[in-house]
């Protein structure tokens, strides 16, 4: 398979200078990063494309060879550089960007949690509580992770800073430290609660505001609710996914209600009025004469308020003509009668299915 041009790959020209080929690397490389494209392997093929490219052209004499030879020339040389992981590199190069930088405690993980809600509350909105098990500040050594009358020792692999740092190109890349695992501090005698963690397991309570409209598969964000990853560091966000349960009267498309309304021959024929129910309670729904089996008839904003505020959907009430389902003598003389009386014009559409078919069937 025949390899992509490295100038295409960075967006440039083949006269682009230095500054150029700078810019040009760090726009690819925010926009397809593997951090900000989580599970996408095409954007870490991008990215690794991207890097490869720079440090090629990066180079005024592997960029010679390049622009003389192809691929050819620098076969080998690409990926020669490159080692650590993404996160590392990115976090060096491009942390303030993302609003990461390379020093000072990091943002803590977010948590997911699954909330079914009632047709209603989906509706209407509603205010829900909710409980899981989430890592806390250990309330015995208050996160330090040393026993009480003792306290971490700096970690003299990274002075205290909890990193370590080297070159990487032109760049300047810092790395967790290995002796203290990023802490910037050595735990001698462990606090006996979270064995030096500075972590606990515990219950935890959230309030959870439900907006009118929402539906499922859609998801609330709780900033702040989700796990600390250090001392010290901001915790994550807390995603709630909304299941909506099934109603047993309506059914839903988008902000629209849709009920389905079981009449009678007689109502269907003669026309009626009957009250039907609604979100808002009961409502009169006149049934025109001559009404069909699935024929659709709609009640103005009686449906789903919209999630961006501007009024509410409609009701749909789709037609449901029951037949008899046990006849008796009586009604089986009236129904014959019935049948004597009727005609094409009572019955179009079966004169219209009739005609085509003696066409057909001569």
């Amino acid at each position: 398979m025949s390899q992509r041009d490295y100038y295409e790959i960075l967006g440039v020209s083949r006269s682009a200078t230095e500054d150029e080929l700078k810019r040009a690397y760090r726009r690819v490389a925010i926009q397809h990063h593997p951090d900000k494209n989580p599970g996408d392997s095409n954007a870490e093929a991008l990215f690794k494309q991207a890097n490869e490219a720079y440090q090629i052209l990066g180079d005024p004499q592997r960029r010679a060879q390049y622009d003389r030879f192809g691929h050819a020339g620098v076969s080998g040389q690409g990926s020669a550089g490159f080692s650590g992981n993404f996160s590392d590199i990115f976090d060096g190069i491009f942390g303030d960007i993302f609003g990461r930088s390379s020093g000072g405690p990091s943002s803590g993980t977010d948590l997911r949690y699954q909330l079914e809600i009632t047709f209603e509350e989906a509706a209407f909105g509603a205010e829900k509580t909710i409980k899981f098990e989430k890592d806390v500040t250990c309330d015995t050594c208050q996160g330090s992770g040393a026993r009480s009358g003792s306290h971490p020792k700096t970690c003299t692999h990274c002075q205290g800073s909890g990193q370590v740092r080297f070159n990487q190109g032109f760049f300047s890349v810092a790395r967790a430290c290995p002796s203290c695992q990023g802490r910037g501090a050595i735990i001698e005698d462990k606090c006996s609660t979270c064995r030096g963690n500075g972590q606990t397991r515990a219950p935890h309570t959230v309030e959870v505001k439900i907006p009118a409209g929402i539906d499922s598969n859609q998801r609330l964000r709780v900033r702040g609710e989700g796990e600390i990853s250090e001392p010290g560091g901001s915790p994550g966000d807390l995603y709630v996914q909304i299941h909506v349960a099934e109603h047993t009267l309506f059914k839903r498309e988008g902000e629209h209600v849709i009920l389905d309304l079981p009449i009678t021959f007689p109502q269907a024929a003669m026309g009626a009025e009957v009250d039907i129910p609604t979100l808002g309670g009961k409502a009169a729904l006149k049934i025109p004469a001559g009404t069909q089996f699935g024929a659709t008839l709609k009640l103005k904003n009686k449906g789903i308020k919209r999630l961006n505020g501007s009024g509410h959907g409609d009701q749909y009430v789709r037609i449901i003509i029951e037949t008899l389902s046990h006849v008796s003598g009586k009604q089986k003389d009236l129904l014959k009668q019935l049948d004597a009386l009727n005609s094409e014009s009572s019955h179009p559409g079966i004169a219209k299915f009739v005609k085509v078919l003696k066409e057909w069937l001569p």
